[in-house]
């Protein structure tokens, strides 16, 4: 593994984003990172609980979000930079409960298009059963 698949440093949003200090993502671990594909160990925080221990269903999105963005922007580099990128449709299949205290996420780009990007987004345990599936549309802005 290299230095960067082994970091525990922010994914792409330094503290003080909202969303990401909601979930925490500062202390995510990169298993994986190439062009339009992430790997990433996650933790489930406490505050982000349903009454059984669960994550919240509600911030499953955010967490589809950020990794969608994070596989997007794996498609650029310093010559053809990634500026900016607006969700405009998430569809999230939920079928096992999100336990912690880490779970597996999964970003890979289904299809590049001129103006938008398609993602596909695994949330997965450790013994790789898969929990949410997500698809993600994204527009593009350079």
């Amino acid at each position: 593994m290299s230095k960067k698949a082994e970091s525990t440093t922010p994914i792409f949003l330094k503290p003080g984003h909202n969303a990401g200090d909601l979930v925490e993502s500062p202390k995510w671990k990169i298993l994986k990172e190439e062009a339009g594909l992430v790997e990433v160990d996650a933790h489930l925080p406490g505050h982000l609980l349903n009454p059984r221990n669960q994550m919240f269903g509600g911030f499953h999105g955010t967490y589809v979000d950020m990794i969608s963005l994070y596989a997007v922007r794996t498609l650029f580099n310093e010559q053809n930079q990634f500026k900016w990128s607006s969700t405009v449709n998430m569809r999230i299949d939920y079928f096992a409960p999100v336990m912690g205290p880490r779970f597996l996420l999964r970003g890979e780009v289904i299809n590049d298009g001129r103006t938008t990007c398609l993602v596909a987004t695994t949330f997965s345990d450790f013994d790789g059963n898969k929990l949410v599936y997500a698809i993600t549309t994204l527009k593009k802005s350079q």
